[in-house]
């Protein structure tokens, strides 16, 4: 079907990144067997088989229901796949994955269809937003997969050799005052990225690398999980409740020392920051620094230029350094393994690896348009989420950008959340 999408650039882009992201999707489920299917490892996470069957009932709705007009070619699975549904606690109840598989290639058939005659140009932003709402769920995908090999008690038996390049972990980097873009109007951005807006930042200094698993075990050795000083109230209220004592998720192995730390809630990151003297970094000083050509007085798409993210420049899509483990699971890596991924002022690790907490709270900017339904980000528009940055090991390309910005609560300990730390110029 690709061959008869040439008529247009932009339409054989699509049809290229369409059918390579569900490749990669297909790859994830290739001899999954059912309890993996519908194990459900974690209340907050629906099953990996309901995100695989929503991913096509979502492409059934926008493309074959709202641009080409066409009667729903399922309904019966409308109540099942729809966000809104059904409770996540109920979603284990699924159709076998061979079954889940017949629905998306009949949908994804009669969207070749569509897309053939199509004139993609009015729709591209939607298309482009599709591709990424499928790699958003792939990551969940694999966020479950970790989860459930976490039950099983089969993961983190791989051995890295970390860089023989010297490691200051510690060090910092200067970013002068000045303006910066924040935020983005490229065709990809979602619409909590938009618009792109000038910003002015004071001098500040930020971490090179995010905070290892060896820096966080200092905190936790000096006492950081019983010492109210470094917590804020709510920090110390959330520790409470947790009884929590180190990460979740947490690994022993002295090989992960430069490995980033991660399963770390927003609470515990702000504390070990006090702990050290600094403090996390805004949203805007996080972007600034991950993209921002100060020399040529410009914004990059990417910290290192405009090429896609690949495993030259970054530890993503589920690729762990260029290496796939067993069942599809892979994880990070030191924090210096990727010195082409560099930002132009110097940061390491900006993108992939971990996605990292900010001080922000998750709002529009303004002018903020909604797209392409209200509830997509404005619903989390609440002071109740903060801002992540950065994209983890499993994100795939389409959605790794220094604009691209993911929201959590302040006590989620999220197993692909980690940090880098932050302080004001004196």
């Amino acid at each position: 079907m690709i061959s008869k999408l040439t008529k247009s650039s932009v339409k054989a882009s699509i049809a290229d990144a369409l059918e390579e992201c569900r490749r990669q999707t297909l790859t994830i489920f290739a001899g999954m067997d059912a309890a993996t299917f519908c194990n459900q490892p974690h209340p907050d996470f629906s099953p990996v088989g309901w995100h695989l069957g929503h991913i096509a009932y979502i492409e059934s709705l926008w493309v074959l229901e709202h641009i080409a007009g066409l009667p729903c070619l399922f309904p019966q699975y409308h109540k099942l796949y729809a966000a809104d549904g059904l409770p996540k606690s109920q979603r284990v109840y699924l159709p076998q994955l061979e079954e889940t598989l017949d629905y998306l290639e009949k949908i994804r058939n009669q969207v070749w269809q569509f897309l053939a005659d199509a004139d993609i140009e009015p729709q591209q932003r939607l298309w482009r937003f599709l591709i990424q709402h499928e790699s958003q769920h792939c990551e969940i995908i694999r966020m479950v997969l970790q989860l459930g090999k976490i039950q099983q008690s089969q993961l983190f038996n791989q051995q890295f050799t970390v860089s023989s390049q010297q490691l200051g972990v510690t060090e910092m980097i200067e970013i002068a005052a000045g303006e910066f873009e924040l935020g983005s109007n490229s065709i990809d951005a979602l619409d909590n990225e938009r618009p792109a807006h000038q910003v002015y930042l004071d001098t500040y200094w930020i971490d090179r690398y995010p905070v290892t698993c060896g820096q966080y075990r200092l905190f936790m050795e000096a006492g950081g999980y019983e010492n109210p000083q470094w917590w804020s109230v709510a920090g110390w209220q959330w520790l409470q409740n947790e009884q929590g004592k180190q990460p979740l998720y947490w690994q022993t192995a002295a090989s992960l020392d430069h490995h980033p730390v991660y399963g770390v809630s927003w609470y515990e990151a702000e504390a070990y920051s006090r702990f050290v003297g600094k403090r996390l970094p805004t949203e805007a000083e996080w972007e600034k620094a991950a993209s921002w050509d100060a020399q040529a007085n410009c914004r990059r798409t990417y910290p290192w230029g405009e090429e896609m993210p690949s495993s030259k420049y970054c530890n993503c899509d589920g690729l762990g350094g260029d290496r796939l483990y067993s069942d599809n699971i892979a994880q990070t890596t030191p924090v210096n393994a990727y010195p082409m991924g560099q930002s132009a002022y110097g940061l390491y690790d900006t993108l992939g690896n971990v996605w990292e907490w900010t001080g922000s709270w998750f709002a529009g900017y303004a002018g903020f348009e909604s797209f392409p339904y209200t509830g997509y980000s404005q619903t989390y528009f609440d002071n109740q989420h903060r801002v992540l940055k950065g994209g983890s090991w499993a994100s795939r390309p389409w959605v790794l950008r220094a604009s691209f910005r993911n929201w959590y609560h302040p006590g989620v300990r999220q197993i692909f959340a980690g940090f880098r730390c932050a302080a004001s110029a004196e």
